[in-house]
């Protein structure tokens, strides 16, 4: 292939192509399906899947079909197939899948003046809008790589790009679709997911590991109402300190370490390797991936342990209460019961199930006066941990970051979850991955002002391009 041409090629479709249709998909308000109880009447993700969808069928891919599939009850998925292109391509029967999606996390509000959610503005090379980084630009992105190899000498195995539209309420969806579309997708040798990141713009960045997770709500219960506090305070105990001591099982209260085995695991020697060469690389890179008050210190001074701790390391983060009201509505009243929303985040090869049965076993055995605890159901995700890179994949990464970027790339792990990853992982464990896009700092995904790197998200779709090509020709 003609690198060169494939390289200009995707720039000038990004400029002429991508970004008009791109500006279109942020004015839609496809909020995720567990932010908008009525997402089905109001009609957004379909209105987006049918613009993108319209947008691929433009494009003319010889021999591509698109399909809006749609089981009963779930948000609607696009499936593009793209059959396989170019001398050597059809060698191999292996299937190259490509993820993104696009339902978006809700508006928020605190938008800098000029900008909003559903209002795309292109400024100093950045697009700004909900929906521009997270995820909406995975699938131009996709189809364009495929288009520039299409169009300048390159190859590639047959392509089948998933983008599917509740990825931001925890895919719930997606193990029904993949076991419906399992034979149509065949064997899975190489996954592209661009709903990832990096640490910089200045390399591609592949993300190697993603935690875990388990969420639950957990009630300490004392009274079946409540009652005055000057009649009931030193006879029945405060149902929040129950639940403060009860969670003194689960985390050190010192030093925010994690007690139970059970959420804790080694991490890999390879791993750590990477650790050390990505903070090496970029310094910075987590210590200033979050903003922070004036004087607030860190929960260490090493940036190695840092990463660790984000990437590999079980946390616990209390992310919503119920039973206390606001404090200009509190009365002087013992209240009857504390919930508590609770959300660990697990090391990629922890086992999620394993670890919500144990931390329901800390919190209701010998529960302290005898309080009465409750449960919701809990929900419980897999982390992921990459396979040990190809020597034909590692090479076209090589390629891609000296003729593309200029820099050598470097590997990172993400303290979130990509559900599909630990799915997939687990469907096709002999698969090579690719996780990586163009999310970097200051892109804002989930918070006001998110944007997207124009000029890095170019150079990415080149990367996948390389890629793809390289797997034709392996």
């Amino acid at each position: 292939m003609d690198r060169t041409a494939v390289n200009t090629f995707v720039r000038q479709q990004w400029e002429s192509a991508v970004l008009p249709s791109l500006c279109r998909l942020v004015e839609i308000p496809a909020v995720s399906g567990g932010f908008d109880s009525d997402w089905e009447a109001n009609g957004h993700l379909d209105a987006v899947v049918e613009h993108v969808r319209s947008w691929i069928e433009a494009r003319g891919i010889a021999g591509a079909s698109t399909e809006v599939v749609r089981l009963p009850g779930r948000s609607p998925l696009l499936l593009v197939d793209v059959p396989a292109h170019g001398e050597g391509s059809a060698e191999s029967a292996e299937t190259v899948l490509l993820y993104g999606h696009l339902d978006k996390q809700p508006p928020m509000e605190g938008w800098s003046e000029g900008f909003g959610p559903w209002t795309p503005v292109v400024h100093e090379g950045r697009l700004y809008g909900r929906g521009a980084v997270d995820d909406g630009y995975s699938g131009y992105a996709a189809v364009t790589a495929i288009e520039a190899l299409r169009a300048h000498g390159g190859a590639h195995q047959r392509c089948v790009l998933l983008l599917e539209t509740g990825e931001e309420s925890g895919s719930p969806d997606l193990p029904a679709y993949l076991d419906h579309l399992s034979e149509r997708l065949g064997p899975v040798g190489l996954v592209v997911c661009l709903d990832s990141g990096g640490g910089d713009y200045e390399r591609l960045w592949l993300t190697t590991s993603l935690r875990g997770m388990v969420q639950l709500n957990v009630t300490v219960r004392v009274l079946e109402a409540g009652q005055h506090s000057g009649a009931a305070s030193g006879l029945v105990p405060d149902s929040f300190r129950v639940a403060r001591r009860l969670l003194d099982r689960l985390e050190d209260p010192d030093t925010g370490r994690i007690l139970l085995p059970e959420l804790t695991v080694r991490v890999p020697d390879n791993r750590l390797a990477e650790v050390r060469a990505g903070v090496e690389a970029a310094p910075g890179l987590v210590r200033g991936s979050v903003p922070r008050p004036e004087g607030l210190r860190l929960m260490h001074e090493d940036e190695v342990e840092l990463a660790l701790n984000n990437w590999w390391r079980p946390t616990l983060t209390v992310i919503g209460a119920e039973g206390l009201p606001r404090p200009e509505d509190a009365g002087n009243v013992l209240r009857s019961h504390t919930t508590l929303d609770l959300s660990f985040r697990l090391p990629p090869t922890a086992d999620p199930h394993a670890a919500l049965r144990a931390v329901r076993a800390a919190l209701e055995t010998d529960v302290p006066y005898g309080a009465r605890v409750e449960f919701d159901d809990g929900e419980a995700g897999q982390g992921f941990n990459a396979p040990e890179t190809a020597p034909w994949l590692s090479a076209a990464l090589d390629r891609a970051s000296s003729e593309v970027f200029g820099a050598e790339w470097r590997t990172m792990g993400l303290g979130g979850s990509i559900p599909f990853m630990g799915l997939l992982h687990e469907r096709y464990p002999r698969a090579q991955f690719v996780v990586t896009g163009a999310l970097g700092p200051h892109s804002n995904a989930h918070v006001p002002d998110e944007s997207l790197d124009l000029a890095y998200a170019a150079r990415v779709t080149s990367a996948v391009a390389y890629v793809l090509e390289a797997h034709a020709r392996r």
